[in-house]
């Protein structure tokens, strides 16, 4: 069994268990996972707590095993561009440098709050890398993907997601990028 307890004093339980703390995007996602979604754990939080660091303390989960999944946009000849990263919380997504050479745009910042719940079906504060929309890329940074365990949003801010980093970094159109995060 996956270890959860990077969930801090929370009672995590199997991630399908509760679809009703899953945002509709992420709960389709998991079942295509087929068994590999017994691996992820799901919490109910206080919806006021999804920020990373609120939830960090109240909960007392440890930070350096926090993950956030940021959703940028760049645009190229009248084309937006979307991509997600995915950085632990101790560090911040290069988008000005790594992000933006490899959307192949100008300028890339993060996207309006209002477009990536638009385009995710999930809610600020809790977008998911796991069910982006088909064809996005989802890049990962390498302290991500070498956790045993990370905790992101679970597409609603009422519930947050033990996910072992190697799961993640094998997710469709995912891939592990060297220099992500700072």
């Amino acid at each position: 069994m996956v270890s959860w307890s990077v969930l801090g004093t929370l009672s995590p339980v199997p991630a399908l268990e509760r679809p009703d703390l899953l945002g509709d995007p992420v709960a389709a996602a998991l079942k295509d996972l087929g068994p590999r979604a017994e691996e992820i754990g799901v919490a109910e939080i206080d919806p006021d707590l999804a920020d990373t660091a609120a939830f960090c303390e109240a909960y007392g989960s440890p930070l350096a095993f926090a993950a956030n999944c940021v959703v940028v946009a760049g645009k190229r000849a009248g084309e937006t561009r979307y991509a997600a990263c995915v950085v632990l919380a101790t560090t911040r997504a290069d988008v000005n440098g790594v992000v933006k050479r490899r959307l192949d745009v100008r300028k890339a910042s993060f996207a309006p709050m209002d477009d990536a719940v638009a385009l995710t079906g999930m809610a600020y504060g809790g977008i998911a890398p796991i069910g982006l929309p088909d064809g996005w890329p989802l890049w990962i940074a390498p302290g991500v993907a070498a956790a045993d365990a990370v905790v992101i949003g679970s597409g609603t801010r009422d519930g947050k997601l033990a996910v072992p980093g190697a799961l993640l970094a094998s997710l469709p159109g995912a891939e592990v990028v060297e220099d992500l995060a700072r």
